[in-house]
């Protein structure tokens, strides 16, 4: 657990993301694409379900021992706040109410924050956009882990300790890689948290808070749905930024998994990425007709078999691809690509 990892520095490239292209090209040839571009309109009472299922936890585990407490908080309750994390996620892109309705996104973004403890879904949109924009860029995207980080978790033990403390630098790194100016929609989300926690506490009282915090820290650090952290963008194969994961835990984390085509298509949301996912592309292709959905079936599939505009061995490579533990051990562990 000591050894350190077989490199000591970032991959650096220096071409442009390959998102914006690649979305360009998929849509002149498959344009029923757009068709996947509308609110979900199951997302607002999936996470309304969330939140209350937690505002039901806290009154519950106000009796409970510390132990148990903190038992229910990483078994149960890091699992509902890491999926509203990622309800969050899909609604900073719009995907509640649609674009023409981005207040009502926001505010309800909010609302899904609210189990999570501290004020976090304001500034997730703000640093989110540049994500997307300038993925992998240096000092732009702050889901890059920074120097020091790289410097100073060089050994599979203290990678250990870096999943285990991920939420506190997925939430700092920002303020020390690009610090931006505090939007007055962040005020509002402090506000409005502030305000519910200390209902929470009068209401159920420290036990109930301590619930909701647990819930969080412990769902975002060492816990099976973090490893989206790890298997959306570190270098598992060279030259490759972005790979996607078709596994179960979608199940719980709004498909988060299907990276690849988030990117190149982040307004879909979550709910449609896994559209044609099985058949034939051809098949798919002969059902689609005149140009409805069966061709934007057509995409999904042929962009597992690299088959897109760009695409071969490179685009099959970079989705296919199953994550390997290479952020904990063996050679090359220090994957960041930027």
């Amino acid at each position: 657990m000591g050894n350190s990892a077989g490199r000591s520095d970032f991959e650096w490239v220096y071409t442009d993301q390959p998102h914006t292209q690649r979305r360009k090209e998929m849509l002149a040839k498959y344009p029923a694409i757009k068709a996947l571009m509308r609110p979900d309109p199951h997302l607002k009472w999936t996470v309304l379900g969330l939140v209350l299922a937690q505002l039901l936890a806290c009154w519950l585990v106000r009796g409970l021992a510390w132990r148990w407490l903190f038992f229910w908080a990483y078994t149960f309750g890091g699992c509902v706040n890491h999926s509203l994390t990622l309800a969050i996620h899909d609604i900073s892109h719009n995907t509640a109410f649609g674009t023409g309705r981005a207040a009502h996104n926001r505010w309800f973004a909010i609302f899904a924050n609210l189990p999570i403890g501290l004020p976090y879904a304001a500034s997730f949109k703000k640093y989110h956009v540049d994500h997307h924009r300038y993925l992998g860029g240096d000092g732009l995207d702050v889901d890059v882990p920074t120097r020091l980080e790289g410097w100073l978790f060089c050994t599979p033990a203290r990678k250990l300790l870096w999943l285990l403390l991920q939420p506190f630098f997925y939430s700092l790194r920002p303020l020390c890689v690009h610090p931006k100016a505090m939007t007055r929609m962040e005020v509002l989300n402090a506000l409005v948290q502030l305000a519910a926690n200390a209902t929470i506490f009068s209401l159920w009282g420290l036990k109930s808070m301590v619930y909701l915090l647990a819930s969080s820290i412990l769902g975002l650090g060492l816990h099976p749905i973090s490893g989206h952290f790890v298997a959306e963008h570190y270098m598992f194969l060279k030259g490759h930024e972005t790979y996607s994961y078709y596994g179960p835990l979608n199940w719980i984390t709004f498909n988060v998994g299907y990276h690849v085509e988030h990117h190149d298509f982040p307004s879909i949301p979550g709910c449609n990425l896994p559209l044609g996912s099985g058949g034939h592309p051809l098949q798919l292709a002969s059902r689609g007709g005149g140009g409805g959905v069966g061709k934007t079936l057509v995409w999904m599939q042929a962009l597992r078999l690299g088959a897109l505009p760009g695409g071969g061995a490179e685009d099959r490579a970079r989705v296919l691809r199953p994550p390997a533990p290479a952020p904990l051990v063996g050679e090359g562990a220090l994957g960041f690509c930027v």
